[in-house]
């Protein structure tokens, strides 16, 4: 008997938008598409925008114009695209148009928000999300990322920790005895008490096996703008909170990403962050 495959993440997210936006997202258009060098974002027709880590590193071909032209999805034909164009393409294994698709998901999200206010989750604005946090003394802490903010609250707290990261020469050097090579990842997941995520692993299809191994009384913060988006599938996962962002003034943001701005550009200017928390009654 065949195993049905089980729905990712995004497309669960993808549903969740068609449900609620319905037969208005048929008519929803991509007004403007960036890809920079930290972030990739859109601005949709109905003003709502959003972004996704540019997954630069993931992409060998980005070495000659030849071979680049056929990582580059769409060049010059990307604006006024329906959104369905960008979402059909996500599973072409072409990782900048994941990175738009998800930048076209997180402002399909905005959307939804604007037009229904969840009564599942809630939203803290402008704070981080681990802002406050009571992190047990004898907690075993897992960074999956080099997530520098938290490495360096990590560091600073004097416990021990471990960093799960693919590419070991993003990490300094006094950082290098909190590494964990891949080989051990699964284990170091499946015994954290605390686990701080990357939304980048949506882009390299790895978030799904980590939350598979995460205890179920694990407490565990997706963070960074890829993951702004409806949070009703990473909950039924298991993940507490997400700290991403909510755009301001996309025609300004998209301004700033394609001069190569990154976050330390865009918060407070044209972006704020946006902390979303799951209540204690699960969704189903």
């Amino acid at each position: 008997m065949e195993t049905k495959k089980r729905k990712t993440i995004l497309e669960e997210t993808i549903e969740t938008i068609r449900s609620q936006l319905g037969s208005e997202m048929d008519s929803i258009t991509v007004e403007r598409a960036v890809i920079g060098l930290f972030f990739s974002g859109v601005r949709l027709s109905t003003g709502d925008g959003g972004i996704c880590f540019t997954p630069v590193k993931e992409i060998p071909e980005a070495v000659c114009c030849p071979s680049s032209a056929r990582a580059i999805p769409g060049a010059g034909k990307l604006t006024h695209q329906p959104v369905s164009y960008y979402l059909d393409e996500m599973d072409q294994n072409a990782p900048l148009k994941k990175a738009l698709g998800i930048a076209v998901l997180n402002a399909l999200s905005t959307s939804c928000w604007h037009r229904k206010t969840p009564k599942e989750y809630g939203f803290d604005l402008s704070i981080d999300p681990l802002e406050g946090a009571a992190i047990p003394e004898e907690a075993h802490v897992v960074v999956i990322g080099a997530l520098v903010p938290y490495i360096k609250m990590l560091k600073a707290r004097g416990k021990p920790f471990c960093i799960l990261e693919k590419d070991a020469r993003t990490l300094k050097a006094d950082e290098m005895r909190y590494y964990v090579p891949p080989e051990h990842a699964n284990e170091e997941i499946s015994k954290a008490d605390w686990l701080i995520i990357t939304g980048t692993t949506l882009i390299n299809d790895t978030l799904e096996d980590i939350l598979d191994h995460c205890r179920s009384d694990a407490n565990i913060t997706l963070v960074g703008p890829t993951a702004s988006m409806l949070p009703d599938a990473f909950f039924r996962r298991g993940v507490d909170s997400i700290g991403g962002i909510t755009v301001t003034d996309p025609d300004k943001l998209l301004d700033t990403l394609i001069e190569a701005g990154s976050g330390y550009h865009f918060y407070g200017k044209s972006a704020e962050r946006l902390v979303i928390r799951r209540y204690t009654v699960a969704i189903q």
